[in-house]
């Protein structure tokens, strides 16, 4: 029979056989079992003797192949035991061959939801299985893989009896693949925020281009309120980035009971306490971090400054290359991190330094020495740097409605469209060849790159994140030219 392990958010099909034999009673596993897995022979034992059946007083051992694999999780206990039950009779062997099993079995014979299921119901449609035989509460994440015949069911006994008599079996009523439930509420408006024309600007510029931003204010300016206000300006999710991010959240298991794909696109706001583990990823069996979480949607990192120093350096491949690779000794697992990194610090460790109205009583050495806790490689890959000011009397005695979300939402849309039609990827992602041609300078661009290249020292990541940036304006504004009023633009979000 047949089942699956999931590394990173890949499965590969693992065949689950079982040998009783006269013997001494024991109940022996090979072929890489982990903790987790061994210890699904008391489970097993348990639930097999709860269902109503016997459980052989011989001698069973089980054998997970291929041997190299490791084996983690508690999905293989209902393989197991239905490996079991039908070495001694009770299960139909033809219909167990092509059909992939999963699920965590409770000591009185429940089946209970399981990670990963996803990625499995891929894996099982690759290797052209029939079908799956799953958790109920997994049923509508499955659906989402066509060309299988699923077999929801909540106990052991609804297994052998599904796969004894599977033209009886009765599935729940089928329905087509619904989104899934939002990540939480609604994403709240834009014409909520009270003035910040130019940090309003950045974040629509890095939401058209897809480009990583970060808002350096005092507290109470609003960074955080505009952060959280980023997503209702992002298109929805497309069918493939709703399947990559739901595969992601489906191995950490976090898609509630009957989610079958993302709705909205994710949002996290990991707090700064966070080790650089959790934030990329990892464990001895790897498990996607926040970035991954992350994936097709908005990265926040509020008091970025606070953050270790190691945590934020990890960022720095996945920010570049839009992938987490975890290595192992047996293989590596790669995780999708492909986000929209949304960061938010104060100017010093007090927060007003520059405050037109509250002293600073930090000394220029602390104001360095903070500002230096985001390092120069970071830095050099955010692509926009806002300063946010704090918000005047004035402004917030106004009863004069800012723009709205969905008025910024349909440029950005625009400005995506454009991009994806030109070149099929957003203007964050071009690269070499392709960004030169994309990006091509105008005549009256020319001498003031020039410039910034003597004047800043740009660095040539930085110079290409100007590019970019100044390319995703032009969009904007529907221009097919990249004019020195773009570029000055671009230069001024490069926070020099």
């Amino acid at each position: 029979m047949r089942t699956a392990a999931v590394f990173g958010v890949e499965a590969s099909v693992v065949q689950v056989e079982v040998d009783v034999s006269f013997g001494l009673p024991t109940f022996g596993m090979v072929g890489l079992p982990d903790t987790s897995v061994r210890e699904s022979r008391d489970r097993v034992r348990s639930a097999i003797r709860n269902s109503g059946f016997e459980f052989p007083p011989h001698r069973i051992t089980v054998n997970l192949a291929p041997a190299d694999v490791r084996k983690a999780g508690s999905a293989f206990d209902l393989p197991i035991a239905l490996g079991i039950l039908a070495a001694t009779g009770l299960v139909n062997r033809r219909e167990i061959a092509d059909t992939v099993l999963l699920g965590e079995l409770s000591l009185d014979g429940a089946i209970q939801a399981v990670r990963g299921v996803l990625p499995v119901a891929a894996a099982a449609r690759r290797d052209r299985c029939e079908g799956m035989v799953l958790p109920v509460r997994n049923a509508a994440e499955a659906s989402v893989v066509g060309g299988l015949r699923l077999y929801p069911v909540s106990t052991l006994q609804e297994a052998v009896t599904a796969l004894n008599d599977p033209g009886a079996f009765q599935p729940p009523p089928a329905s087509a693949p619904a989104p899934a439930q939002p990540l939480g509420e609604a994403p709240p408006d834009f014409a909520d925020v009270l003035g910040q024309a130019l940090a309003r600007r950045a974040l629509e510029i890095a939401a058209a281009g897809g480009h990583n931003v970060l808002m350096i204010g005092p507290p109470g300016s609003g960074k955080t309120m505009m952060a959280r206000r980023v997503a209702s300006i992002l298109p929805p999710l497309t069918f493939e980035e709703a399947l990559e991010a739901t595969s992601v959240h489906s191995v950490a298991g976090l898609l509630g009971d009957g989610t079958a794909l993302l709705a909205q696109r994710p949002f996290r706001a990991p707090h700064h306490t966070i080790s650089d583990i959790a934030l990329v990823g990892g464990g001895q069996v790897p498990r996607p971090g926040e970035i991954s979480l992350a994936h097709s949607g908005v990265l926040f990192l509020d008091e970025m400054a606070e953050f270790s120093r190691r945590a934020l350096e990890v960022l720095r491949q996945p920010v570049e290359e839009g992938v987490v690779r975890i290595a192992r000794a047996a293989r590596t697992a790669v995780f999708p991190a492909r986000f929209m990194l949304v960061g938010a610090m104060n100017p010093c460790p007090c927060g007003y330094a520059g405050d037109p109205v509250r002293a600073c009583r930090c000394t220029p050495q602390q104001v360095d020495r903070y500002a230096s806790r985001l390092s120069g490689p970071l830095r050099d890959r955010l692509d926009l740097t806002v300063g946010v000011g704090a918000v005047t009397a004035a402004e917030m005695q106004s009863e004069r409605l800012a723009e709205p979300s969905a008025t910024i939402k349909h440029r950005v849309l625009a400005a995506r469209e454009r991009q994806l039609a030109g070149q099929g990827v957003l203007n964050a992602m071009l690269q070499g060849r392709a960004l030169r041609s994309r990006a091509r300078l105008a005549p009256d661009a020319r001498p003031l790159v020039a410039r910034a290249l003597t004047t800043w020292a740009l660095s040539a990541r930085a110079y290409d994140r100007v590019l970019r940036v100044a390319r995703t304006i032009a969009d904007l504004e529907g221009s097919d030219e990249t004019t020195a009023r773009h570029v000055a633009e671009a230069l001024q979000f490069r926070g020099q």
